[in-house]
């Protein structure tokens, strides 16, 4: 019997890179244990990128791809478009009517974005009302546990406070989801920085292996080492924050040889590209099988979508019955 019920989604705003790989890879091992949806949540991508839609379909497909293809199985899990659950935007404005303004415009992450994106006309509605959409989401579920990553708790925390007002006003119908902290690794770009699709500096999972290759041989390392007999600082190089995360077997070889001056970095870049497309090997393969048949993958897309919906409207049958709405 499975533990509970999980909901997490990821915005196809762009080509998964290996950061998101370890957030999969989670998930994988998450639906071992609990009963998981997995949705694309197109819905989302609009807060930010709404003048730009036109690749949407494709980024779904190839978002769909990479999740089939490093292991969401759609048998253990609903797999599905957001946007093909019309329920979700019901939710959501229902959601909207109880949601004190204060509690939006008070969330850190709103503020954050929007001095992020101070050059994007991204003062909308829709992005305001962003943490309710989300709330829509994990409830209409029934979700009792989130997986989130610790910058992410002040919104589950939101979605948790909507639940008890609702709850409060209309009677106990919707389940609080606790917060399951995960831990991955926050992946940093090749080049040091902060990962970023603006500054291209990332690692796609569908890159083919030449790419992935060539993408770690100019990888950022120790900047004080410049002969192979100068000791390294494993700490500040980017080599190692990839050992770390995926190869944490190898973290204590790696850092001993580095500070120790028994490996140079063109050396150890080598050993982590070639332990790197080991790992991606079977990704890869079952990839490009998928990509060959487009049914295959709209099917699945479908198919869950349909479960999602038979989910989402047991929900909102108790909501509409909660408020006396038709």
């Amino acid at each position: 019997m499975k533990k509970g019920t999980i909901l997490s989604g990821m915005r196809p705003t762009g080509k998964l890179h290996l950061g998101n790989y370890l957030t999969l890879r989670n998930w994988v091992k998450l639906q071992e244990v609990y009963s998981c949806n997995f949705p694309i949540v197109d819905w989302h991508a609009l807060t930010t990128g709404y003048e730009h839609t036109d690749e949407l379909p494709v980024l779904i497909r190839e978002m769909a791809l990479d999740w089939l293809a490093a292991g969401v199985d759609p048998k253990k899990s609903t797999v599905f478009v957001q946007s093909q659950v019309k329920q979700h935007a019901e939710l959501h404005l229902i959601l909207s009517m109880v949601t004190p303004l204060g509690w939006l415009e008070r969330c850190p992450t709103y503020k954050e974005q929007l001095r992020q994106m101070s050059d994007r006309e991204i003062q909308t509605y829709g992005f305001l009302g962003y943490p309710v959409l989300m709330a829509s989401d994990i409830l209409l579920y029934m979700a009792d546990t989130v997986p989130v990553g610790q910058d992410q708790l002040p919104h589950l925390e939101l979605a948790r406070e909507m639940a008890r007002r609702f709850n409060f006003l209309y009677g106990d119908t919707l389940v609080e989801p606790d917060a399951l902290l995960n831990n991955v690794p926050l992946l940093p770009g090749t080049d040091g920085r902060k990962m970023s699709k603006s500054y291209g500096n990332y690692i796609a999972l569908s890159d083919e292996p030449d790419t992935v290759a060539k993408s770690i041989s100019q990888m950022v390392t120790d900047p004080a080492r410049i002969r192979k007999t100068d000791p390294g600082h494993p700490d500040i190089c980017t080599v190692y924050a990839y050992y770390s995360a995926f190869f944490p077997e190898m973290v204590g070889q790696v850092r001993s040889e580095c500070e120790g001056a028994q490996i140079g970095c063109v050396a150890c870049k080598k050993r982590l590209a070639a332990s790197m497309l080991e790992m991606l090997a079977p990704i890869h393969e079952r990839r490009v099988k998928l990509a060959s048949d487009p049914s295959v993958v709209d099917e699945i897309l479908a198919e869950g979508s349909a479960r999602a919906r038979e989910k989402a409207e047991a929900t909102m049958k108790k909501v509409r019955a909660a408020m006396h709405l038709a």
